[in-house]
């Protein structure tokens, strides 16, 4: 591009310029014409044209590179958002806005992740990396379906994808779920994290027992925390208001309750061995639960194998003694309780909270994937002052714009793709259904941004230049809406980092969109 706009420099600018001869005076546009005041005039007129020509040629390159730049938009900033925005700026010329309804950005990974897991959060380097490349940006406090619709980003941008996540939970529709004491591990874990529409949370933990209805690795996350020794919190991110209230928690036992058996637990081996290994607690696993396991095992795949297996030595040996003299010394216990399915969440005698969750007893049927719990008929109850629902993530429709299959809790679509929805695609949670880890999420948006720079190359996208940002800004700015840039971020980063500094935090997270906005002077 640069020696073709030179050649034209030189051919076009400046067509009448003549070679000087020996003697002459170097002037504009040749000494004869100059002295001649007869051409003067029509100097002067001539020189207006070609600086027109000029001008206009630039104007023109700058169109060319327009029309050349894909713009694309990307609706979430969580690892979805940002791994497809990565993918995307592969392409040489694409540039990419990304667009997030809370005013910081990355998603899970700033607001699920469980605080004493700071390892997992190092993938905020690469996303930040991303975002500071110049053909990518940010733009916080913008609620995509509010602020602006899916329609409005599809004018302005040449392919929108939609990454915005699971934002909500499967209700747990039992009687007795809108008891106070009750409430999902998706709010609970928001509250902790920082999550600011769960920052009204305020669970009761003065009770002796906690249920916990899943056997995820969000369920785990859960039980973790509760029973963590509150110093053992106090240098990571957790917020301050939830490490209060866990400093004066009377919960001494977790059970985590699942419809089938160990061989369909959802969750993964580095989660059980952290609860296993959990200062001052012991696991409680009936024996009577894992009776013939030991022959199925090797009919099951390798990463099973060996978390089974781990639940097997766990349930069936007897402990060294190390072991079992920090076992006996323990103050707190979790528990699996398995086939059990909850039917009522049981009323304390006022009517004011729960005081135990009745569970029917459930046994196998089918093989394989298709294995299902039954009821058996019996029933039980387990006390308990909290139950916390972990039954599973489920994402919202965005827009009426765009298709969703409300029972799957997903977007339509083949390979990213928006089914019957051209130019607009999906990524993550919301493509795939609330499953896997971050690594499944990456490979996932990797396969949306190549179906995307697929369909651009082959010329199934919007033709010509489109406005991207610009547009966007101005009808945001329509309408009152202030967006908080990276750079805006990055400044409510520091002060995270500094307010966390006198306590040995790593940061102490601002919690208040109000407040941040009034820090960036929004």
């Amino acid at each position: 591009m640069a020696s073709r706009c030179w050649r034209w420099w030189g051919r076009s600018a400046w067509p009448w310029t003549r070679p000087l001869s020996a003697g002459s005076t170097p002037t504009f546009g040749g000494s004869d014409e100059v002295r001649d005041p007869a051409n003067a005039k029509a100097l002067r007129s001539k020189r207006r044209r070609m600086q027109v020509r000029v001008k206009l040629g630039k104007f023109q390159l700058l169109l060319d590179l327009r029309e050349k730049t894909p713009q694309i938009c990307v609706v979430g900033s969580g690892p979805a958002g940002f791994y497809t925005a990565q993918h995307l700026l592969k392409h040489p010329q694409a540039h990419v806005d990304i667009y997030e309804k809370q005013p910081v950005p990355f998603g899970l990974v700033r607001f699920g992740v469980a605080p004493d897991h700071p390892e997992v959060k190092n993938v905020i380097n690469t996303f930040t990396q991303t975002a500071h490349s110049g053909r990518c940006a940010f733009w916080g406090n913008v609620e995509v379906g509010r602020d602006v619709t899916v329609p409005e980003l599809q004018e302005a941008y040449h392919a929108v994808v939609l990454s915005y996540g699971a934002e909500d939970h499967r209700a747990l529709d039992i009687p007795g779920a809108e008891l106070p004491g009750v409430c999902s591990a998706r709010a609970f874990v928001g509250w902790y994290n920082g999550l600011p529409e769960n920052q009204e949370l305020k669970p009761d933990l003065s009770c002796d027992t906690a249920v916990i209805l899943g056997q995820g690795n969000v369920a785990l996350d859960v039980a973790r925390i509760l029973l963590t020794p509150p110093e053992h919190l106090e240098k990571t991110d957790i917020t301050k208001a939830a490490l209060g209230v866990l400093r004066q928690s009377r919960v001494k036992t977790v059970w985590l309750v699942g419809r089938r058996g160990p061989l369909q637990v959802a969750f993964t081996i580095k989660e059980l061995r952290e609860m296993i290994q959990l200062p001052g607690t012991r696991p409680i696993l009936d024996p009577v639960d894992f009776v013939g396991l030991q022959d199925r095992l090797k009919e099951v795949p390798r990463p099973r194998k060996r978390l089974t297996e781990l639940l097997l030595r766990t349930a069936m040996e007897k402990p060294g003694p190390e072991e079992a003299a920090r076992r006996a010394s323990a103050s707190r216990a979790w528990g699996l309780r398995f086939f059990r399915s909850p039917q009522q969440v049981l009323p304390s005698p006022d009517g004011r909270g729960a005081a135990g969750v009745r569970l029917a007893v459930t046994r196998l049927e089918g093989v394989g994937e298709a294995t299902r719990a039954v009821p058996t008929g019996a029933m039980e109850d387990l006390p308990c002052g909290l139950v916390l629902s972990s039954v599973g993530y489920k994402s919202r429709p965005i827009d009426p714009s765009v298709p969703f299959d409300s029972r799957l809790g997903v977007i339509p679509n083949v390979e990213g793709r928006v089914m019957d929805v051209p130019g607009l695609y999906c990524s993550g949670w919301v493509k795939r259904g609330p499953t896997g880890v971050i690594a499944t999420t990456m490979t996932d948006s990797f396969l949306t941004g190549q179906t995307l720079l697929q369909d651009l190359k082959a010329g199934l996208l919007p033709s010509g230049p489109r406005p991207g940002s610009t547009a966007i800004q101005a009808l945001l700015s329509s309408r009152g809406v202030q967006p908080v840039s990276f750079s805006d971020w990055e400044k409510l980063d520091a002060e995270e980092v500094a307010r966390g500094q006198g306590t040995g935090k790593p940061r102490e997270k601002l919690v208040d969109p109000r407040e941040m906005l009034r820090l960036l002077g929004h």
